[in-house]
């Protein structure tokens, strides 16, 4: 339909009021700041919105925003992560259809089908937000020592992590891998697929209207290939996530690896090796140990009996 196409209500014709799709960034919706936008099309070719191509200025933005935001995010209590987080999911659960309309666009699956994957989204959600307090309980503990003092470990977040979401799943795929980032108090700059975008904004709109303090959820849309390489190599990235890498166009996760190395940044690596590096099956069940991935071990010593 075009920009200025019209339909008929009650015999009087309107003007559609188009969506504008932009960036999420520190909690605000700029555009990209290179002013460009690309098409985007569902599965038969056929045209479904214009979203912003964002820039490495914006991936440079966006790093800035989720350092900002990180030590208040990883200061908070996780059992307030946790209600934060639950709340996100109570937005979704509001937008339930409009995620269901996207996904059965974006994806070209059945809405039986589409219904299906935006449940197993919200689901999931919810079951990553149910471990923010719950981590150190399963991960820290007291070590065993010969001496006179304590030894306790808990887990401690490792800071701001850039995630290439799935390319294929534009929704499950993208809480999958987004929900174990900051369920642990990290905050996260996530590059969306290229190609399936749309549920990834509407999330970015539900996180907005929830209580996730700006900066900790950072989205992007744009070229995998362009921004990809510049959060790879950016300095004050902690790690990243490199799933969304496996189908991009244009993108050698091993070369995304190799230039991660150079501020030793942690690396999630897609499913498979080489080229037959594959998206998993997003619909089995959730994966504690991405949640590991992003956490670092901190170690206590203190003295018995004081």
């Amino acid at each position: 339909m075009s920009p200025t196409a019209t339909r008929s209500t009650g015999g009087d014709a309107r003007v559609d009021v188009r969506k504008t799709y932009k960036l999420y960034i520190g909690g605000k919706f700029p555009r990209s700041e290179s002013g460009r936008s690309y098409e985007v099309v569902d599965g038969r070719g056929r045209f479904l919105a214009n979203a912003a191509q964002g820039s490495r200025k914006d991936a440079r933005d966006a790093v800035v925003a989720a350092r900002g935001a990180f030590a208040g995010w990883a200061g908070a209590t996780a059992y307030n992560r946790g209600q934060v987080l639950y709340r996100v999911a109570e937005v979704m659960e509001g937008r339930r259809a409009q995620f269901v309309a996207e996904v059965r666009a974006s994806e070209g699956v059945a809405e039986r089908r589409a219904e299906t994957i935006v449940s197993q989204a919200i689901d999931r959600w919810v079951w990553y937000a149910g471990w923010t307090d719950k981590l150190a309980q399963v991960l820290g503990g007291l070590n065993p020592v010969a001496g006179p003092y304590f030894d306790i470990s808990a887990p401690e977040p490792t800071g701001v992590v850039a995630v290439l979401a799935p390319q294929r799943s534009s929704l499950l795929g993208l809480v999958s891998v987004l929900a174990p980032v900051v369920c642990s108090g990290n905050t996260a700059v996530v590059l969306t697929s290229e190609l399936r975008p749309l549920p990834a904004i509407t999330l970015s709109e539900a996180l907005a209207t929830s209580d996730v303090p700006g900066g900790v959820i950072n989205l992007i849309t744009g070229r995998t290939a362009e921004v990809a390489p510049w959060l790879a190599s950016h300095r004050d990235v902690n790690a990243i996530d490199l799933t969304g890498a496996a189908d991009a166009e244009g993108v050698s996760w091993g070369d995304l690896e190799l230039a991660a190395a150079e501020n030793l940044k942690r690396v999630v690596r897609p499913a498979g090796e080489g080229s037959d590096a594959i998206e998993p099956d997003w619909s089995s069940t959730p994966d504690l140990g991405r949640i590991t991935s992003f956490l670092e071990t901190k170690t206590v010593w203190h003295p018995k009996g004081r």
